[in-house]
């Protein structure tokens, strides 16, 4: 009897012990993922039905403004900035935000207005990161609109693994 609940109190050790080394590696390999996104890039286009007019990150501006626009994400610290060029109707933005990966696929991010702390900050976007590679990943956004579901896909291209 002994040996039999001693044996049980091995084997639910080893398989508590595996889980953790199983967790641990999983959450090493997301963090190499997550990782892969350090840099500038660009937001090269934005995918969506046209019939539906899109203000992206409550900017009021035009989806297309945002074509062309500049990203630096910085994971260290789970920091980063896009920055709009301007023109035209477009306005001119440059906006600090606080981001994050969840769960492998979820980019949380949030925008940082001048005189905030971030931590403060409680309202954010959530997207879906979609085809990563080390110089392209899209950021798929699901919003209702007229009652209806609207995908809107970022595409994004990498424009140098330099970062501040």
């Amino acid at each position: 009897m002994k040996n039999l609940l001693l044996s049980g109190i091995l084997a639910a050790a080893f398989t508590v012990s595996c889980s953790g080394v199983k967790n641990a590696k999983t959450a090493q390999e997301n963090r190499a993922e997550f990782l892969k996104l350090k840099g500038d890039w660009e937001l090269t286009s934005i995918d969506y039905d046209k019939n539906f007019k899109v203000k992206p990150f409550d900017e009021g501006a035009d989806a297309q403004c945002f074509v062309g626009s500049h990203w630096t994400l910085i994971p260290n610290n789970w920091t980063g900035s896009y920055t709009l060029n301007g023109g035209g109707s477009c306005p001119s933005v440059v906006m600090p935000i606080k981001f994050e990966v969840v769960n492998g696929n979820e980019f949380k991010f949030k925008k940082i207005l001048e005189g905030s702390k971030a931590k403060a900050v409680t309202q954010g976007y959530s997207l879906t990161l979609q085809n990563q590679t080390t110089d392209q990943f899209s950021l798929v956004d699901n919003v209702m609109s007229a009652g209806q579901n609207v995908t809107i896909v970022y595409n994004f291209q990498r424009t140098s693994m330099k970062t501040k």
